[in-house]
């Protein structure tokens, strides 16, 4: 039973804050790290209930950096629309795996976690080290902007992630969106995704949820970080926000491929 008296939850409650400070302004949910948060520091089992409770948190980043991208014309709705439909089917469809795959939920997740990570921090290495300025958006193709948010629903659901790690890129180069307005808009995604792959887990889990501590404090400490975090993350340079999140990251891949190997061996 997890209960408020843990002498870690203040020790949670302080990293859920630091991660939906630094994604926010990322235009990321965070589920990258709250995840691994949430298992191997609060000790929660890989299962529905510690998703649904990474994502409520990834959607509490999304509502609060959104807020605040959206105030400086940096969300584009139409694109929002044209991408949410296949997100949503994805979310669903995610949701429905994990429920399916019970007990072999930890390996796969790590498996499929460890390749998410890998994915996102070669693409913004390639992103940094090409030099590429904020002005910049590649061609209109609604085709593959639709696979790519369909895709990033499905991951949002299986990861208990945002998918910003996806949308973004998705957005950049087949939505004709600049960096910032990539951000923006993958928070947008997000505040309509997250909502129904919530409610489809935890409509298809019957096992025990964490402590309503837990649910209550967490989500008020990653809104406070997440509304500091973009306003900061608005005034600093693209490379600096970047190149933490590689760093942040790369610490998250370390600890799932030493799972891993454990696993294996």
């Amino acid at each position: 039973m997890y209960c408020l008296v843990d002498p870690l939850f203040p020790l949670v409650v302080l990293l859920v804050f630091l991660t939906g400070f630094l994604f926010a302004p990322l235009g990321l949910g965070g589920g990258l790290l709250f995840v691994p948060i949430l298992h191997y520091v609060a000790g929660f089992p890989l299962d529905s209930s510690t998703l649904v409770l990474s994502l409520l948190l990834t959607g509490c980043v999304s509502y609060g950096s959104g807020f605040v991208h959206h105030k400086e014309g940096l969300v584009d709705f139409e694109k929002i629309k044209m991408g949410a439909p296949s997100a949503l089917i994805g979310c669903v469809i995610g949701a429905i795996i994990v429920n399916l795959l019970g007990s072999s939920m930890d390996i796969v997740f790590k498996i499929l976690a460890f390749g998410i990570i890998s994915w996102a921090i070669l693409k913004t290495y390639r992103r940094i080290s090409s030099g590429r300025v904020q002005n910049e958006g590649g061609e209109n193709r609604p085709f593959e902007l639709i696979i790519g948010t369909g895709f990033g629903g499905m991951a949002s659901s299986v990861l208990a992630i945002g998918a910003g790690a996806i949308y973004i890129p998705v957005l950049n180069q087949f939505g004709g969106l600049d960096s910032r307005k990539s951000i923006g808009t993958s928070l947008g995604l997000m505040t309509v995704v997250v909502p129904i792959s919530v409610l489809t887990h935890a409509l298809l889990f019957s096992g025990q949820w964490p402590e309503f501590f837990y649910i209550l404090g967490l989500p008020v400490a990653v809104i406070c970080g997440s509304i500091i975090g973009a306003k900061i993350g608005l005034k600093l340079s693209e490379k600096s926000l970047l190149s933490g999140f590689i760093l942040v990251l790369s610490v998250v891949l370390i600890r799932y491929l030493i799972d891993l190997v454990s696993l294996i061996l």
